[in-house]
């Protein structure tokens, strides 16, 4: 593994490592914040995962977000990874799409061709990527959560709502909570997927929510003023199943904001606080 970077921030360390990645099947890029500023004196901290959205690199929440500062606070590592498989051999939407192949992994284990060699996201998230933590940088903590933004957003949950014994916490901005019902969502897992709606069925958080037999504290932060609201968003989906099973999420519909990084950065200060305390 190859560190490309090392920036001192709020006294920690923000760094920035390539890696050949087995699941993915090419070198992948990571962001990792440690607050302390000796490599030692974090191996035993907790980690926080982000996910990014829609053509975003492992680089766009490192640089806009502002959660060093609070993570310095609060003694947590926060570890950003790219949104998609990258590289020559890497295949991409023929027309070149934002939302289809490179930075819309859309967090799955794609099976149709010329996907699947490749993106392996979630694959990578959940299994890989923890363990190059613990082989490479001697991060050994279990104490593990997830959070992330509109498709990291959805990333996030369902990677919670189906391992809540290795994730703490979860919370999102702007999620898309139920891709199988959205023209992204659509355009994505017909894609990667086929057309079989069984198997969309494993990646969309409202019908995971459905059939969760356990829950994990979840914090979802909504802009009233997000462009994508309600063809993409629909976080009343949700909500509603939330409702039915008496599911333990805290949903705070901020008025006025939209679906930016400074929606992110106005409150990921309250993010990263309930993490804490559900880390603890």
């Amino acid at each position: 593994m190859k560190e490309l970077s090392c920036m001192k921030s709020f006294d920690g360390i923000q760094k920035r490592y390539e890696h050949f990645s087995e699941a993915l099947n090419c070198q992948m890029i990571f962001s990792i914040f440690f607050p302390k500023l000796s490599m030692e004196d974090n191996a035993d901290l907790p980690a926080i995962y982000w996910l990014s959205g829609l053509t975003c690199t492992d680089e766009n929440f490192v640089q806009k977000s502002g959660a060093q500062k609070y993570a310095s606070k609060l003694g947590l590592i926060i570890v950003s990874p790219d949104t998609s498989p990258r590289g020559k051999n890497v295949p991409d939407d023929n027309d070149g799409a934002y939302d289809l192949g490179l930075g819309a992994g859309f967090y799955l284990n794609a099976t149709r061709e010329p996907w699947k060699r490749n993106y392996q996201m979630y694959d990578y998230i959940v299994d890989e990527l923890p363990t190059v933590l613990r082989t490479e940088l001697s991060i050994y903590s279990d104490q593990q959560s997830i959070m992330g933004h509109s498709m990291g957003g959805h990333g996030a949950i369902t990677m919670a709502l189906k391992n809540p014994d290795r994730y703490k916490s979860v919370s999102a901005f702007s999620p898309i909570v139920s891709p199988m019902n959205c023209p992204w969502g659509i355009k994505a897992f017909s894609n990667y997927l086929g057309e079989d709606v069984n198997d969309w069925l494993k990646y969309d958080s409202t019908e995971l929510m459905r059939i969760s037999q356990t829950s994990i504290p979840m914090m979802i932060d909504q802009g009233s003023q997000d462009q994508f609201l309600k063809d993409q968003l629909k976080p009343e989906l949700l909500l509603r199943v939330a409702d039915e099973k008496k599911y333990p999420l805290i949903y705070n519909l901020r008025e006025g904001y939209d679906h930016s990084y400074f929606f992110i950065s106005s409150f990921i200060e309250e993010h990263l606080n309930f993490h804490a305390e559900n880390l603890t």
